[in-house]
């Protein structure tokens, strides 16, 4: 009984661990807290324990909010296909909040340098595939974000101590599909390069024309959107807009402090480029574990997404468990394991699509803080790559590719 007792107090967390967590990183008592504070992507949930590194200033009635995270990176890659390059990923987030009425009203940006910082409309990334560049597949390498993110409204209505209205609306945003994006997860904060499944779990964190309706209550959530199915497209300088031809749905569960739970399903229209005829089925499902240490934060992410186009019915499944230790304050330690499906894009066969195999990837990474700028916390770190493809990508690929990442980060500080 002892032994239980002590599990549920170290997974779901103590009263003082988080009185504690909440002074040194800002974490909510509840669920709907967590929501209205906004740090998450698009209108997804972390754990109420999840540590928001971001400047915090009062003006009149406005709760004014920055937070960023920047890579400067040179990437070295192994292999027939490898790739090196010398290149930036970024973003950043300026926010604004004031009560107004029963509620609270939150406006929110998010933009990335990255159509200047990743030159050639990519950076090297074996095995990845989705969206395009100069009218081709993007193979074996991850495109940039759009200048232009994220720019949305938010009114959270409350309707009891437990219960929550919020509408979402966004020119460009993230609808209630998927978890929590990868750039915007603390289990992915120290790691500078897109995960795989990228295009079964979250692509759709940068969308157009994005409405969601959501409705909370005690430690459940549930939430419907609708939005406009394509991609962005290779001009990451330009606002693209398009009729609401796409919706899904999303549950989500957060039964204490530490753990957040979802599933989601989408119909997606036309989605890539390339193939306007086909739309798809997507279902994702995750678990987000954090926990706020004496001097660090640990926080893990377990993820599946799974697309089936609705034209062929091609099926591809994309498994991640992500996690981040930091350490005695200024020590990151990181690991990303990925199963992904992958297609005949990367043999460069034209025609229909096709399955081409399964990958394997493992990356294992180390950085570590210093003072350089004043309201930033800056590490220089590293980490390394190893792949296990599937039989018929092993002749292509080789038998053991891998990639090696150096890097320096730029994040704004916490409170």
């Amino acid at each position: 009984m002892n032994r239980v007792i002590f599990l549920l107090l170290f997974f779901c967390g103590t009263a003082a661990a988080q009185n504690m967590s909440e002074m040194m990183g800002g974490s909510s008592h509840t669920f709907t807290q967590q929501i209205v504070h906004h740090a998450s992507s698009g209108t997804s949930a972390a754990p109420n324990s999840t540590p928001a590194p971001m400047w915090m200033k009062m003006q009149g009635e406005w709760m004014l909010m920055f937070h960023a995270n920047a890579f400067v990176m040179d990437e070295q890659q192994t292999g027939p296909r490898g790739g090196d390059k010398f290149f930036s990923t970024n973003w950043f987030m300026p926010m604004a909040q004031r009560q107004l009425g029963p509620g609270y009203l939150t406006v929110r940006g998010m933009f990335s340098l990255e159509p200047a910082t990743v030159t050639q409309r990519r950076y090297p990334l074996l095995f990845q595939q989705g969206e395009t560049a100069y009218g081709k597949p993007v193979v074996d390498g991850q495109h940039p974000h759009n200048f232009l993110m994220e720019l949305a409204a938010i009114y959270d209505w409350k309707l009891g101590e437990k219960s929550l209205l919020t509408l979402y609306a966004a020119p460009v945003g993230d609808p209630a599909i998927g978890p929590t994006a990868y750039p915007h997860r603390a289990s992915a904060f120290e790691n500078p390069v897109a995960t795989l499944g990228h295009h079964q779990e979250d692509s759709t964190h940068i969308a157009d024309d994005v409405v969601t309706a959501g409705f909370t209550h005690g430690i459940a959530r549930l939430e419907a959107s609708g939005f406009h199915g394509r991609e962005p497209n290779e001009h990451r300088w330009q606002v693209q807009q398009g009729a609401m031809d796409s919706w899904s749905a999303r549950l989500t569960l957060q039964p204490c402090q530490n753990w957040s739970g979802q599933y989601s399903y989408g119909r997606i229209h036309s989605p890539e480029a390339l193939f306007p005829t086909k739309d798809q089925e997507r279902m994702t499902a995750s678990a987000m574990y954090n926990r706020s240490l004496r001097h660090g934060n640990w926080a893990s992410t377990l993820a599946w997404g799974r697309t089936r186009s609705l034209t062929d019915n091609m099926i591809q499944n994309s498994y991640l468990l992500e996690s981040t230790l930091q350490f005695a304050a200024k020590h990151y330690v990181w690991t990303r394991m990925e199963n992904v499906d992958r297609t005949s894009e990367l043999l460069h066969e034209e025609g229909a699509e096709g399955p081409a195999g399964r990958v394997q990837a493992y990356t294992f990474g180390y950085d570590r803080d210093f003072a350089l700028l004043p309201h930033w916390v800056t590490a220089l770190g590293g980490q390394i790559t190893v792949y296990s493809p599937g039989s018929r990508l092993q002749p292509v690929y080789g038998s053991d590719p891998m990639g090696v990442v150096v890097f320096l980060r730029l994040r704004t500080a916490g409170e």
